[in-house]
């Protein structure tokens, strides 16, 4: 009776989970979190089982580190960015519903049940309110950066142009990249070291960049660090 009412309890709760990412079509969706949650069921029964409480506790580590490598093929980099990663911490914490139903905690599955339909959702308002939010040095940590578009033929003068007023302005330079475009142009990328940047400032230099006959154009742009 104890196998079934952990085996029930842990398809129920991951069903509720896993429905809220499949909805939104997620990579891991209803099947994916219902399956986890079964099978850490499954294994954290038969520990008890074969071993008594003793056995659960070797089990549930076992869970943990081995979700780890399911999770990590949901996550997934596209350039910059990083997609999959609550994806893959819904996994994780489903197989924590299941662990704790296997164990006979049905009360503690069910409460972290909530807590995770509540991440998922209730929390997302508030993500997407933050995120909205214009990108600060005061607010985050943010990353800036110069682009320079130049003939073919100038790079070279445009690079040492672009560390001169930088170094005038005091911002140092992490490295700078180059982008060749249509028509011969180039444009070069100077990104500044993490720091603190004042809007004027970086006009500033863009103002001083653009009066030189070997710039075509200039502009900044900040972006949120990872």
């Amino acid at each position: 009776m104890h196998t079934f009412a952990a085996y029930a309890t842990s398809f129920v709760l991951a069903t509720l989970i896993g429905l809220e990412r499949q909805w939104r079509q997620r990579s891991a969706g209803l099947r994916t979190v219902a399956l986890v949650a079964v099978g850490a069921a499954a294994f954290a029964d038969l520990g008890f089982r074969v071993m008594g409480p003793e056995g659960v506790t070797r089990i549930v580590s076992y869970i943990v580190s081995g979700i780890g490598f399911l999770g990590a093929g949901v996550i997934l980099k596209d350039g910059t960015n990083i997609r999959g990663l609550n994806t893959a911490a819904t996994l994780w914490c489903s197989a924590a519903v299941g662990a704790l139903a296997g164990a006979g905690l049905l009360i503690e599955a069910g409460t972290l049940t909530l807590f995770v339909l509540a991440g998922n959702t209730l929390l997302r308002p508030l993500v997407n309110w933050v995120n909205r939010r214009p990108i600060t040095a005061e607010a985050t940590e943010a990353e800036y950066a110069l682009h320079v578009v130049c003939e073919a033929k100038n790079v070279s003068d445009v690079r040492e142009l672009i560390a001169s007023v930088l170094a005038k302005a005091s911002y140092p330079v992490r490295e700078v990249e180059a982008r060749p475009e249509a028509s011969g142009l180039v444009e070069l990328d100077a990104i500044l070291l993490p720091t603190d940047a004042e809007s004027a400032e970086l006009d500033a230099v863009v103002a001083a960049l653009e009066q030189s006959p070997l710039v075509s154009s200039a502009a900044w742009s900040v972006e949120a660090t990872s």
